[in-house]
């Protein structure tokens, strides 16, 4: 394992990212169609903060009623993305290390970092990157 190896190289940066004007239901189907738990919110290429799937989860009443649809559009229409959405997130750059990345999200409570070069958005990583990383060690 090398001790000094950048989040660069196992950071996804093909990023799907959101905006603020963007609505909840746009960013449950981006969940479901890319398969992903996190999204950086972006104003023009700045982060400004993460949703996650399990946000969406915490404001759905869907398991309570027949009608999963229409609960979920009610409730969506009700908050935006920017009332929904984490803001006061922990970014990293590129250069940083892997071990360092693996020791903000294992004291913290979230599993996503976007990686942030000049103020701009550049790729993401997850707890599974990492995991994904560690696995290909051995």
């Amino acid at each position: 394992m090398k001790k000094a190896e950048t989040i660069e190289s196992i950071m996804s940066r093909n990023v799907i990212a959101l905006t603020r004007e963007d609505d909840l239901q746009y960013a449950e189907s981006l969940f479901k169609r890319y398969k992903i738990r996190h999204i950086p919110v972006v104003n023009s290429e700045s982060v400004i903060g993460m949703l996650s799937y399990s946000d969406l989860l915490r404001i759905s009443y869907s398991d309570v009623s027949d009608d999963e649809h229409n609960v979920d559009s009610i409730v969506y229409n009700t908050f935006s993305i920017e009332q929904v959405m984490t803001k006061n997130i922990i970014s990293i750059t590129s250069k940083t290390t892997i071990k360092e990345a693996a020791e903000i999200l294992a004291k913290k409570e979230f599993h996503a970092l976007p990686v942030v070069d000049d103020s701009i958005l550049i790729g993401i990583v997850t707890t599974t990157d990492l995991l994904n990383y560690f696995i290909k060690q051995y």
